[in-house]
């Protein structure tokens, strides 16, 4: 059934910028007690919005603009040496999609990650009910896709089936094996499976170009950022 009412939006007071430090920050939510179709999610990350759990979010800053979306056309992409690189050194993983779900061996993984990658990050300590709030309960668009070498769990990708493509939510892996390149990889996977399933891009969430953290995004190249209310195809 289509839900003709109009969409409410609302704003959340200014809180600490958890990407910049000494900035404030404010958040756009769509109204999280309006069932939202797949069809209006897919609209909400044409206009840059995010998901978190059941939420749909944008960065609605007063004076600051440094998040940007940012968007892989799939089937321009570009593979760098790197980029063979890292998926042959990967070339036995196998990659099963799964409905999103916990247990101790999912939980103990995302742990890891969050205790080496992001000790001062919000998520930090992880826990149980955060886990499974963020990233297993939220919409019926969610997958896990894992990412596996034998019986050995490397990672997992939780990504969003869209009507235009698919939306990187989250990836997570074993932060011990550096040299594997385990993030870029699953990026290219879903790139890769974008292609596959005729889609159009890959939503890989905010870029924020004095965040070092996330200077990894801009080499997936052309990408398309959302300005000025346009999706612009960047040449980098």
């Amino acid at each position: 059934m289509v839900n003709y009412e109009p969409l409410r939006f609302y704003i959340t007071p200014e809180h600490k910028c958890s990407y910049l430090p000494h900035k404030r920050s404010a958040t756009l939510f769509a109204d999280p007690n309006r069932s939202l179709s797949r069809a209006e999610y897919s609209r909400l990350s044409q206009l840059g919005f995010r998901r978190s759990g059941s939420n749909l979010y944008r960065p609605h800053c007063k004076d600051c603009s440094a998040c940007i979306p940012l968007r892989i056309p799939a089937k321009l992409f570009k593979y760098r040496r790197r980029h063979k690189r890292i998926l042959n050194i990967n070339k036995r993983v196998v990659t099963t999609k799964t409905d999103p779900y916990f247990s101790e061996e999912v939980f103990d993984l995302y742990s890891r990650y969050i205790e080496y990658r992001h000790k001062k990050g919000e998520m930090y300590p992880p826990n149980a009910s955060q886990f499974t709030d963020f990233l297993v309960n939220g919409r019926k668009e969610a997958s896990f896709y894992e990412f596996k070498e034998g019986k050995e769990l490397l990672g997992i990708s939780v990504a969003d089936d869209l009507e235009d493509g698919m939306s990187a939510v989250y990836t997570f892996f074993n932060p011990e094996l550096k040299s594997r390149a385990l993030g870029i990889f699953a990026i290219l996977w879903l790139i890769q499976q974008t292609r596959k399933t005729c889609k159009d891009f890959l939503y890989l969430g905010y870029w924020i170009e004095a965040n070092k953290k996330m200077n990894y995004k801009s080499q997936f190249t052309p990408f398309e950022k959302y300005l000025d209310k346009a999706w612009i195809l960047t040449e980098k």
